[in-house]
């Protein structure tokens, strides 16, 4: 029998965050900005290093059984949980969809965690799953396992979801956040900032002439559209939390290269930039879900250009900016006057529990 004791492997070791800095967890450390940076950098990555996880990426690629398998998971907190365009089931599944696809992967198979307050109504939490099995069949996955917990009232503002998956990344895709290069183009597929501003539409009671509603969508026919078109494609990422400039500083610092975005060239919906001048919101910041970057060479640029633009999701897509080798590691903007800001990014997320 083996009597050996467990291991504090805690023992000796002081926190990676001292007291100095913060005591307590805050919300912004889940906002997607610098504290989350931080947070992910000092207090997990050292902890269970290893090559895949290294790589910073919406998901993990490994080869098992003779497959390339993308695996992802994330975590859906958002409040309110019905907002315009979807809701939470709806969100949970795109998302942990779209982290596969960002990884050039074709996903196949979902898992499920419902954390369900006591007291949410029952039509509710039908509407909710209803959404998920919807969303799950638009994008072509199978959600196949899955657990349930219900907490004491008061203790899980309605509902949480998390959501794992699976799916098969082709031979010969590479698609990795260290792998920009000089000279990369940089496409969005459609105005950003549209999730964001959905969301605090409500929170804040805003009416607008048109209603501004989420973009929430599956983007795997999306990538798959952008794959078939140009081989040239070497990152892919969806810039939710911290919006298109926490996303872009992030594959910068990865890549150790310099970005350089077109203020003139950001599509942006005049009813969301109204309510952005409204709310003191910068719109580079505010969360999409149904966005994408997509960093091509220039040689395939055109080409994936007009098969985004080909694609209902992609219809707008437009060129953002170029990956650059001046200052490496920093994200810098042109101005529509000509001149230059850096765009860093924030302490926090403009907008608490987005997603």
């Amino acid at each position: 029998m083996d009597n050996k004791q467990p291991v504090d492997l805690s023992a000796g070791l002081a926190c990676p965050i001292p007291i100095s800095e913060y005591s307590s967890v805050l919300l912004a450390h889940g906002g997607g900005g610098k504290l989350t940076h931080q947070l992910i950098q000092r207090m997990f990555v050292p902890q269970f290093a290893n090559d895949m996880l290294s790589a910073e990426h919406d998901g993990a690629v490994f080869s098992a059984g003779g497959e390339r398998l993308a695996f992802s998971t994330d975590a859906y907190v958002i409040r309110p949980l019905f907002f315009p365009g979807g809701n939470i089931g709806e969100l949970a599944v795109n998302g942990t969809v779209n982290d596969l696809a960002m990884c050039g992967a074709r996903p196949l198979y979902l898992s499920s965690a419902l954390i369900i307050e006591e007291g949410l109504l029952m039509d509710d939490l039908w509407k909710i799953v209803v959404a998920m099995q919807g969303a799950a069949q638009r994008a072509g996955v199978a959600l196949v396992t899955g657990d349930t917990k219900v907490v004491d009232r008061g203790k899980g503002d309605g509902i949480f979801i998390t959501t794992s998956g699976v799916g098969v990344v082709g031979h010969g895709i590479t698609i990795d956040p260290r792998s920009a290069r000089p000279g990369d183009k940089i496409i969005v597929n459609g105005p950003i900032a549209v999730h964001g501003i959905a969301i605090m539409s409500v929170r804040e009671g805003l009416a607008f002439d048109t209603e501004i509603r989420s973009d929430t969508a599956a983007l795997n026919g999306l990538v798959d559209a952008i794959l078939k078109a140009g081989s040239d494609v070497h990152v892919l990422r969806d810039p939710t939390r911290g919006g298109v400039a926490s996303v872009v500083n992030e594959i910068a610092q990865s890549s150790r290269q310099g970005i350089l975005l077109d203020e003139s060239a950001l599509p942006l919906g005049e009813e969301v930039r109204g309510a952005c001048e409204i709310l003191g919101l910068d719109p580079l910041y505010v969360a999409n879900e149904g966005k994408l970057l997509a960093f091509v060479a220039p040689a395939s640029a055109e080409k994936v250009l007009h098969a985004m633009r080909s694609h209902p999701l992609g219809k707008d897509s437009v060129v953002i900016g170029e990956v650059v080798a001046e200052h490496p590691g920093v994200v810098v903007m042109k101005s529509r006057i000509g001149g230059t800001r850096v765009v860093d990014m924030l302490s926090g997320e403009q907008l608490p529990r987005i997603c």
